[in-house]
């Protein structure tokens, strides 16, 4: 605790991740932090829907963050897009790899806020890892059908394009620990090929390899950190990912839009602490692949004063598949 001299008011120390922003909707409940937007944790009823951090917590693993202006590994922290150079920190040092953008450690400024809904907004302003101007803005809205995303990139420019890639980063669970007996559903026919970067270097079909998750089945001992795409969607143009729990009494499904070509599942092996390994799998929506700075693959390309628009969400209420 620390006391202000001024009024000598005894007030609490900051929390970690900042103010914390309560949302609700019938027996749902979510938080999102000051920090980086982060989806801290949401709950359905008793039940964790994603494997949050807690209030006193600093945010490990990338859990529940906003990834941009790129999302995942940047090889090098090097680029060069729309005649600049970008020069970004290496924060996975032991693979030369920036990751997950730069937005994720700031403070984002209330934009509105009501029972169900809140929205945050970002400025990035230019800096050496990524010379441009973008203003963010992400919605959380809880519904009957679970919790819905909507972000929105704008340039502010009047001079320039902007490059930007986004992704998000939430850690789906149906509370059985470890994930080995969990049925994972990816609606996909294509993953990444990756060094030992975790950089991709080629794509390849998923039908009939140990990767192959497009009907769902039991995930074992398959260790993922896999981006998938050619995602098989609806006529609504959404893909579906699913856990369901053993048992089938708990299920949750992740939707994405079109904006979001790339899934990329990861099944925890190398978070730390060891104790959360393997308790939950991240399930993340990405407009562009790995590396997009340096490949230019799926980068969006914002002219001056025009924005884009992704919405994806969070489903704990479908009912479980029937029985094979």
């Amino acid at each position: 605790m620390t006391t202000n001299s001024t009024e000598g008011a005894v007030q609490a120390d900051p929390l970690p991740s900042g103010r914390q922003y309560h949302i609700g909707h019938g027996t749902q409940h979510v938080v999102v932090t000051e920090v980086g937007a982060t989806l801290r944790s949401y709950r359905s009823g008793d039940d964790d829907v994603v494997d949050g951090f807690g209030e006193q917590e600093i945010c490990t693993g990338g859990r529940g963050q906003v990834l941009a202006p790129w999302p995942n590994r940047l090889g090098d922290g090097r680029y060069h897009l729309e005649g600049r150079a970008g020069r970004a920190a290496l924060d996975e040092p032991e693979r030369r790899n920036a990751i997950h953008g730069l937005v994720r450690w700031l403070p984002w400024h209330l934009v509105s806020e009501a029972q169900n809904v809140v929205v945050l907004g970002c400025r990035l302003h230019p800096q050496p890892a990524y010379p441009w101007v973008l203003d963010l803005q992400v919605e959380y809205r809880l519904g009957r059908s679970g919790l819905t995303v909507t972000t929105t990139a704008t340039n502010p420019s009047t001079t320039e394009p902007a490059p930007v890639g986004l992704g998000f980063h939430p850690y789906l669970t149906v509370g059985v620990d470890p994930v080995d007996r969990v049925r994972l559903q990816v609606p996909a026919r294509r993953r990444l090929v990756t060094d030992e970067r975790g950089l991709p270097t080629a794509d390849a079909s998923v039908a009939g390899t140990e990767l192959d998750f497009a009907a769902g089945r039991t995930v074992g001992p398959t260790r993922l950190d896999t981006a998938f795409t050619d995602l098989v969607r609806d006529d609504d143009g959404r893909a579906v990912a699913r856990l369901v729990a053993p048992d089938r009494s708990r299920a949750v499904a992740l939707w994405v839009d079109r904006s979001f070509r790339y899934l990329m599942v990861y099944t925890g092996d190398t978070v730390d602490p060891a104790a959360r390994r393997r308790r939950a799998i991240a399930i993340e929506p990405m407009t562009c692949p790995p590396d997009a700075f340096r490949s230019g693959t799926g980068v969006l390309r914002l002219e001056p004063g025009s924005s884009f628009t992704g919405v994806w969400g969070i489903d704990p209420s479908v009912p479980p598949p029937l029985a094979d």
